[in-house]
């Protein structure tokens, strides 16, 4: 890929009230009318909910465990990243249109984004959710590195436009409480990152009863270890090191940074904390939805 300038750093751009990228947003009418299929798997997430770890796998179900398959591309074209349009880069649409069924479809659209055929052909969806304060700080490194972001500016800043909804994807809130509210009238799995991390087998045995699919003990054992956090972080087909240094710098921070529950607790301040603790409980007091912030 050639040299990108005028591509990246630039601000986001609401569509519908919802911050997106910039390249996004100008290719909307791409993403809206996105023909998802009957036999389609959309994985969704808000950003550093664990999305790289769920798609992989769910690819490892798909190809029964063979670690082989799962060799056969990078993770970004084996589950494309639907809305991601960046001009002369990458088209996520395009690229799932160019592929054979069944597919897997990663997005980080909230429910009021998702193009209409997704909910018209009662696909099956997998949310995957992780606790505020871990994503916050996950966020905050993703950032950084990944360059079609805007500049976060310093961890106190960022916070505050976290906890506001002004960065990519919008708020985290009400993100995870849409795709909550939703799963009880569509076929969608919600999953916890932190029951994932505590519990791997029995959440990929949910999965596996979701997908409808048996595996044999021993091929989940193998999918368990092959999609475990250091054999990922060590997996060129799962790590984005892959990626143009001007897309994502990997010496500023790994795209795979620690991939632990309770980091926050490294960055929060107690001031930062106690602040972000009252805005959560205004925000998410009402709901039915839990988060565990550390296991």
């Amino acid at each position: 890929m050639d040299n990108h300038q005028g591509v990246f750093r630039r601000e986001l751009v609401d569509v519908q009230g919802i911050p997106l990228f910039w390249s996004t947003a100008e290719q909307w009418s791409q993403v809206e009318t996105f023909e998802a299929r009957p036999d389609d798997l959309l994985i969704s997430t808000y950003p550093k909910s664990g999305t790289t770890w769920t798609s992989e796998i769910v690819d490892l179900i798909y190809n029964n465990g063979d670690t082989e398959k799962c060799k056969r591309d990078v993770i970004y074209k084996r589950v494309p990243f639907m809305e991601l349009i960046i001009p002369g880069v990458t088209n996520g649409v395009e690229q799932l249109n160019n592929m054979q069924s069944p597919r897997l479809v990663k997005t980080h659209l909230p429910v009021e984004l998702l193009p209409s055929s997704f909910w018209k052909n009662d696909c099956k969806m997998i949310y995957m959710a992780r606790n505020a304060k871990d994503v916050a700080v996950s966020y905050y490194y993703f950032y950084q590195m990944a360059k079609i972001h805007p500049e976060p500016g310093t961890w106190e800043e960022f916070l505050d436009k976290f906890m506001a909804g002004k960065v990519s994807f919008g708020s985290w809130y009400d993100h995870v409480k849409g795709w909550w509210e939703k799963k009880r009238d569509y076929r969608i799995l919600y999953l916890f990152y932190e029951d994932m991390k505590e519990d791997p087998k029995g959440e990929i045995q949910k999965i596996l009863t979701f997908l409808e699919k048996d595996l044999p003990e021993e091929t989940v054992n193998k999918i368990i270890y092959h999609s475990s956090f250091n054999v990922m972080k060590q997996n060129p087909n799962a790590n984005y090191t892959s990626m143009n240094k001007e897309e994502m710098d990997h010496s500023v921070s790994p795209f795979m940074r620690k991939g632990i529950s309770g980091d926050w607790k490294n960055q929060f301040t107690v001031a930062q904390y106690e602040r972000f603790e009252e805005n959560y409980e205004k925000k998410m007091g009402e709901s039915t939805l839990k988060f565990r912030s550390e296991i």
